[in-house]
């Protein structure tokens, strides 16, 4: 069982002893320790907190903590209930909240939740900001409000707002979407998705929707991360209806992946080369993604006659990057669409919406959308170490195991050659370095990472 206390949040397993999993005394602390933030930087202690949860079976636990240990501390709490992470993140400057929490562990399993945290912008709050948290967590001289200075509770339905906003998006071709009259088969993995999702694709005016693990109750029919070895009931369901494409989101739908017509996968990876092939094609511009992405949106990019850069991992870095180059479009390979157009956050609803937009238009059937982009694979490895082995000496010395390899520091090691790269980064949680390495097959990219990593293991050794 865990509990992480990291810069971006609080993340943890339910149940046992406090301290070291996410218990009722730990999400009480955490969310304190966050209402004094955002009180003291803003100077006001009737401050105003947007909240909102996927469906996990420990969200309205959670929630009910986190809502009274705001109300005790004198802040103003505006419940969107069973919601998303990216309506949260439109609904806090929309409301003009001082800051925002999402209660959801993402992509992990049903056994974990987390609290997401949010600045006055709906974006994730910055590194300092997360440092000071985190001290304010452990000082101990948290103070509650008096009863007289006690917060308030009210509730607001964002579903359509959010909707509502994305159909307001220039890039967003409803007309063309249905016209397409496509066939869509929908996993949601139980929760928030299965009310967003079917929602969203009957306003694009979709009339053909196969619903797969939609009902949200928060029982995880399947690993809730969208992987292919995770996503065979809908492979399946895919070839059974005939459907034209699959729809995945993560309980907390900030991540999005889709299926083919014949039910293999169109990659995790591709989510963001087609979107951004697509928000290119109209409105030229610079693109982002992080390290560990794909180099089709690279080549996408400059096909385009446009300039791509990386940002090292972590979606705060990735907008940061977007933010200082202009970007357009960027996001991550793990199906994160952030649309600057819309709001600099992972978006999984305005990713289906330009998706759709674009395959619309293209005419094509998902499997030829794929195949008229740069073909890569990625393979992700890690190498256990004990907690005294050096990471950082290691980590320096791979820099010059390559002579012919263009060097990135940003975040880790980041050996570029010519047709693929390696991208080595230590674990902040344990003692693991992690791997990934892409080339033009599965054969070459695992090649490229074994290569590598024989030569770390003799640097350990």
């Amino acid at each position: 069982m865990t509990l992480i206390k990291s810069i971006s949040g609080i993340r943890g397993t339910i149940g046992g002893k406090e301290g070291d999993n996410l218990t009722p005394i730990d999400v009480v602390k955490f969310s304190a320790a966050f209402c004094k933030l955002i009180q003291l930087e803003s100077g006001k202690s009737a401050i105003t907190v947007v909240i909102g949860r996927d469906a996990r079976l420990s969200g309205p636990m959670i929630s009910s903590l986190v809502t009274s240990t705001l109300i005790g501390m004198g802040a103003n709490v505006i419940d969107l209930g069973l919601s998303t992470t990216p309506t949260v993140e439109i609904a806090v400057p929309l409301e003009k909240a001082d800051a925002g929490i999402i209660l959801t562990a993402s992509h992990n399993p049903g056994q974990w939740n987390a609290l997401k945290l949010l600045n006055s912008k709906g974006e994730f709050i910055s590194a300092e900001q997360g440092l000071k948290m985190l001290e304010l967590a452990e000082d101990g001289n948290t103070a509650f409000a008096d009863v007289k200075d006690l917060g308030s509770v009210s509730t607001k339905d964002y579903l359509n707002i959010h909707l509502s906003q994305i159909l307001s998006l220039p890039l967003v071709n409803k007309d063309a979407i249905e016209k397409a009259d496509f066939y869509i088969a929908v996993d949601a993995v139980n929760s928030s998705g299965g009310i967003f999702v079917p929602a969203l694709l009957e306003a694009l005016g979709v009339k053909r929707v196969e619903k797969l693990f939609c009902d949200p109750t928060g029982h995880f029919p399947h690993n809730p991360e969208p992987l292919p070895e995770h996503l065979t009931d809908l492979s399946n369901l895919m070839k059974e209806k005939k459907c034209d494409l699959g729809i995945v989101v993560d309980p907390d739908v900030d991540r999005l992946a889709f299926v083919n017509e014949d039910g293999s996968m169109f990659g995790e990876e591709y989510t963001l080369v087609a979107v951004a092939d697509y928000v290119l094609s109209k409105t030229p511009g610079n693109t982002v993604s992080n390290l560990s992405s794909t180099r089709a949106l690279r080549d996408v990019t400059r096909a385009a006659g446009q300039e791509y850069q990386a940002a090292a991992v972590g979606e705060v870095n990735v907008v940061a990057k977007m933010k200082a180059i202009g970007a357009v479009i960027g996001g991550e390979g793990n199906g994160g669409i952030i649309y600057p157009e819309s709001h600099y956050g992972r978006d999984a609803l305005v990713g289906i919406a330009l998706f759709l937009s674009h395959l619309a238009e293209k005419k094509m059937s998902m499997t030829a959308l794929k195949n008229s982009y740069p073909q890569y694979t990625i393979s992700k490895n890690k190498i256990e170490l004990d907690a005294s082995t050096p990471v950082d000496s290691i980590l320096e010395k791979t820099k010059t195991l390559f002579a012919n390899a263009e060097v990135n520091t940003v975040d880790g090691v980041k050996l570029d050659f010519p047709t693929e790269w390696v991208h080595l980064r230590k674990s902040n949680t344990e003692p693991i370095i992690r791997i990934y390495a892409e080339s033009n097959s599965k054969e070459a990219a695992d090649a490229l990472a074994e290569r590598v990593m024989k030569e770390i293991q003799q640097l350990i050794d």
